[in-house]
C-alpha cells in the first residue's frame, strides 16, 4: 500500500525540523494517541546529517479486529530515520523506516521538508509491506490508513507545538 501525504506549515525548515527531532514534542505526540515514549536517540550533529531512532509504545484499538488479534493490546513501534544535511535553500529529506515488533510489517518513506519563502512543505511518500503469505496483502490494506494517520499526526501537530512554544 502507498502513503503519500502534503501539508505546508508557515514556518521555516529548521523550525519544523527542530520540531520533528525534539523529544518533549515526540513524547507529546505519543500520549496523544494514547502511547509512550520509550526511548529517543540522535546520532550526529543536527545541522548536518544526521539519524534519530524513536521507540513508542502504541495501543492496537483503534486497528481492525484481524490485525488485533494477530499483535494484541499494544504495539511497541521503532521508527529509524537518516536525515540528510539541509540542501543550499534550507530543504531537508529523510528516509523513514518503522518496524512493528511482533508484527509483519515493514513501512518505509521518505519525507521532504521543502522551503518555500518563510514556508515549509511537508510531503511523505512511502510504502506498508507485509510478508505474511496469502494474508500480508490484507494486513498491509488495514495498516496503511493507521500507518499514515501516525505519520500525518506528525505535521498536523507540530503547526500548533510552533505556535505554543
Amino acid at each position: 500500500m502507498a502513503l503519500s501525504a502534503s501539508t505546508t506549515l508557515p514556518h521555516s525548515v529548521d523550525r519544523v525540523a527542530a520540531v520533528f527531532v525534539d523529544e518533549d514534542f515526540l513524547r507529546h505526540t505519543s500520549e496523544l494517541v494514547g502511547g509512550s515514549l520509550e526511548s529517543f536517540t540522535i546520532d550526529g550533529d543536527t545541522a548536518g546529517a544526521f539519524s534519530t531512532t524513536t521507540v513508542r509504545t502504541l495501543p492496537t484499538t483503534r486497528l481492525p479486529d484481524i490485525a488485533r488479534k494477530f499483535v494484541g493490546e499494544s504495539l511497541t513501534v521503532t521508527q529509524t530515520e537518516q536525515w540528510e544535511a539541509p540542501a543550499a535553500d534550507g530543504s531537508r529529506a529523510s528516509t523513514i523506516a518503522l518496524k512493528v515488533a511482533g508484527a509483519p510489517l515493514d513501512v518505509t518513506a521518505v519525507q521532504r521538508l521543502v522551503a518555500e519563502g518563510g514556508s515549509t512543505r511537508i510531503e511523505l511518500e512511502g510504502n506498508v509491506k507485509s510478508s505474511v503469505p496469502f494474508l500480508g496483502g490484507k494486513i498491509a490494506d488495514a495498516a496503511e490508513p493507521m500507518v499514515g494517520k501516525a505519520l500525518n499526526i506528525q505535521s498536523q501537530q507540530a503547526q500548533a507545538w510552533l505556535e505554543s512554544h
